[in-house]
């Protein structure tokens, strides 16, 4: 019975290692799986040692695989970037002491390209020797017949744009394995609006003869100054299993050619600078025959549509209208949608329109010219002018002529049979045609704007629970560009508006500056947003223009107020999205 249990505590310890004091390291070597590899690549560097144990029978009950020691990895820094670490160790007995081989495999990658020197490791008083290996720009040419397991290609749909026009970024990543683990970044700008064009797509292809799996990802960035746009390289990291189900590591990272970001030209007649693909100017609610009758309300619809162009960044139509009609507008509607050649914004202001006065109207010609970016020209949408003739309303003329009931004393103003003025005036005291046509057309625009104020009420949005996010970096840029667009009254401010809120209010994404409003609740933001928009939209190919009837700061005011107001963090900016969802993950 005493053979047998100290049998089997010799066992134990020949598989775990009791460390109540580690001894000197007998032994040390570092070696490397290559010496050559390219800049993406990772490499594993083997670590061995023997030490001896002071071995206490206690301490196998407290074992803890944190206690085993581990070389200092400082060294590698900053040419190298330690992945990952593992260890195993076996123990040993001999000449009546215990010893501990330990093995440590250690997962590194190049942060350069050139000659670089693993330096010596130092570990229990024992050093190895310095690894000299080369790392070789690039990746593995097909002639080479070595077949890459991961990389990342860049293209846009354009190598020129202007300032504030779309650009289309397509990110493919290729990789061969189960991926375990992956994480894509997203592409990154201090400045820059970027937007995604919707969700991601999987698929196959064969590339130099080896089967990948691709993901591609898509975005529009809008450059916001002229110069030199550059993207932060993209970065992949991950895992996957190989059919024998070895881990592999896999790494790459791409840099996307600097864009040339040119200023809108000087040319350009128009006050908002609108450079898209296409753009149309549409409207809608008017009688075939251009007629109404006194008193009569139609509804007339504008809409401005642009494909590379965000709805912010369209301009407010203008809203002035002759004396002989009443307008009533409703709050402009603002829609951008998602399409796979970019974005596709919409502006659409509905209106009522009351005949006041009997005779002929002209509405004023709508002008809108735009930079189309197909055949970089300039191009000019136009709803030409557009000639009412407004009839006379007999009821209208049967209670305002000479006689009729109710009339109060005759004075000297006279009607015609279409009841418009002809000479004269009233009486003193008199209440007249006059008032009772007042009486008509406030009754008249009461109606519209009880029905535009119960259409707005079905409309209205809930709002938003509110969730701040902490400012970072490119949060803080975005900030004090917009507040700079705020103090000079630049057309832009609402669309850099809506870019600073999508990164402080993460992970809240808002599609519209209608959506942000709600989500903030502020009124004294949209009453100054308004005031901008009515006063002051446009001037952005005047940078130097001066607007003296603009000020900002209430607008700045409100703007820091709800930046301090917001205290919930939310995840860093730099950290990286999954690049597959766990039902893909392991897929052949």
């Amino acid at each position: 019975m005493v053979s047998r249990l100290t049998t089997t505590l010799l066992f134990l310890i020949a598989l775990i290692t009791p460390l109540s004091q580690v001894q000197a390291a007998d032994s040390l070597t570092v070696e490397a799986d290559r010496t050559e590899l390219y800049e993406n690549d990772t490499l594993t560097l083997t670590v061995q040692s023997t030490i001896e144990l002071d071995f206490s029978l206690g301490d196998i009950f407290n074992f803890n695989m944190s206690d085993l020691p581990m070389p200092d990895l400082s060294a590698l820094e900053p040419d190298f970037e330690v992945l990952a670490r593992n260890q195993q160790y076996q123990v040993h007995s001999s000449s009546n002491a215990m010893f501990a081989d330990i093995t440590w495999s250690i997962q590194i990658a190049p942060n350069r390209t050139g000659e670089l020197e693993i330096p010596p490791i130092t570990f229990r008083g024992q050093t190895s020797e310095a690894i000299t290996v080369t790392v070789k720009p690039g990746g593995p040419d097909q002639a080479e017949g070595v077949p890459r397991d991961v990389f990342i290609e860049l293209s846009t749909d354009k190598d020129r744009v202007y300032v504030q026009e779309q650009l289309v970024l397509t990110i493919q990543l290729y990789f061969s394995g189960n991926l375990v683990r992956g994480e894509l970044s997203e592409p990154e700008h201090a400045t820059a609006m970027i937007e995604p064009l919707g969700q991601q797509r999987e698929y196959r292809r064969t590339r130099d003869g080896q089967s990948y799996r691709v993901v591609e990802r898509r975005y529009a960035i809008f450059p916001q100054q002229p110069g030199e746009l550059t993207i932060d390289p993209i970065r992949f990291e991950g895992q996957s299993r190989d059919p024998q189900g070895k881990l592999r590591y896999l790494r790459d990272r791409a840099e996307l050619f600097d864009i040339p970001v040119e200023a809108p030209p000087a040319s350009f007649s128009g006050d908002t600078w609108l450079p898209a693909r296409d753009l149309t100017l549409e409207e809608s609610g008017l009688p075939k025959d251009l007629t109404l009758e006194q008193g009569q309300n139609l509804t007339r619809t504008l809409s401005l549509s642009a494909q590379g162009l965000t709805s912010e960044a369209l301009p407010p139509f203008d809203s002035q209208m002759p004396d002989a009609l009443r307008s009533y507008p409703e709050q402009p509607e603002r829609q951008t949608e998602t399409r796979p050649s970019g974005l596709y914004g919409r502006l659409t202001q509905t209106e009522a329109l009351v005949g006041v006065t009997p005779g002929t109207v002209t509405l004023p010609e709508i002008r809108i010219p735009w930079w189309d970016t197909r055949t970089d020209t300039e191009q000019v949408a136009t709803i030409p002018a557009r000639t009412l003739t407004i009839n006379g309303n007999a009821a209208l003329a049967a209670q305002t002529a000479p006689g009729s009931p109710g009339r109060g004393d005759t004075g000297d103003e006279m009607t015609d049979s279409a009841g418009s003025q002809v000479s004269g005036s009233p009486a003193p005291g008199d209440g007249g045609n006059f008032w009772r046509y007042v009486a008509v057309v406030l009754a008249l625009g009461w109606t519209v704007t009880t029905a535009v104020l119960l259409r707005r009420r079905g409309k209205a949005r809930a709002t938003p629970s509110e969730e701040a996010a902490r400012p970072d970096q490119n949060e803080s840029a975005s900030f004090d560009i917009l507040l700079s667009a705020a103090a000079n009254g630049q057309a832009n401010t609402p669309q850099l508006l809506l870019h600073w809120a999508n990164r402080r209010f993460r992970p809240n994404h808002f599609r519209s500056l209608t959506e942000l409003l709600a989500f903030l609740g502020d009124p004294e933001l949209s009453q100054q947003l308004r005031h901008l928009q009515s006063l002051h939209f446009g001037r952005q190919h005047e940078p130097d223009s001066e607007q003296h009837s603009w000020s900002g700061d209430a607008l700045i005011a409100r703007l820091k107020a709800i930046r301090s107001e917001a205290a919930r963090p939310a995840k860093p900016t730099d950290s990286l999205p999954p690049l597959y969802p766990a039902s893909l993950a392991g897929r052949s």
